[in-house]
């Protein structure tokens, strides 16, 4: 018997939508279109990589790709799911040890489909795997983007802000506090201001 952990790492997951398919199986996702859209400025939290790091970025991660499929709209057994006609116009990855923790990042879809409830949906097939993990302490992700992506994730995942009220006259911290240190894969590191 296989435990739910297992079923997420080693059975890729698919879901569909007219002619949108979810997928969190790695093969089908384009390490090079993946790497031009982190070279974006649409994707301004991150920056491309060497394809050999990212190939290993995306085999650590519980990655989960949205992809145009003409050939699903016409729900006949033979359609193909391969690369050749698969058109990558989005994604998410959680950084995951599949049991206690999950961290969402990098979710992205195209601009020019952004609007058509698409990313919305890609977000609730990464929270439908999220309610599969029994033993999930936390999940969290950290956006910068407190107008559409704060009331985005508070609408679709139930996720809260983690408020952190530092010590005040020798009171204690209250909260969490979420911490960074920015290093060599961070856009701007190193640049002087």
């Amino acid at each position: 018997m296989s435990s739910p952990t297992s079923e997420i790492r080693n059975q890729p997951k698919t879901w569909t939508k007219g002619e949108y398919l979810v997928s969190t199986d790695t093969s089908l996702i384009p390490i090079q279109t993946l790497n031009t859209w982190y070279a974006g400025e649409e994707f301004y939290w991150a920056k491309p990589m060497p394809e050999p790091a990212l190939r290993e970025t995306i085999q650590n991660s519980l990655c989960f790709g949205l992809y145009h499929n003409p050939s699903q709209s016409d729900k006949s057994p033979e359609n193909d799911t391969s690369n050749s006609t698969l058109e990558f116009v989005g994604f998410a990855r959680c950084v995951t040890d599949y049991t206690t923790f999950l961290f969402l990042t990098d979710v992205f879809v195209l601009s020019s489909l952004q609007g058509l409830g698409l990313g919305t949906w890609l977000v609730t097939c990464v929270q439908e795997i999220i309610e599969t993990m029994p033993y999930l302490r936390r999940s969290l992700l950290l956006t910068g983007d407190w107008k559409r992506s704060v009331p985005f994730y508070e609408k679709v995942m139930d996720m809260e802000l983690m408020v952190c009220n530092p010590p005040v006259d020798g009171k204690d911290a209250v909260g969490f506090a979420v911490m960074q240190r920015k290093s060599w894969g961070a856009p701007g590191f190193g640049e002087m201001s």
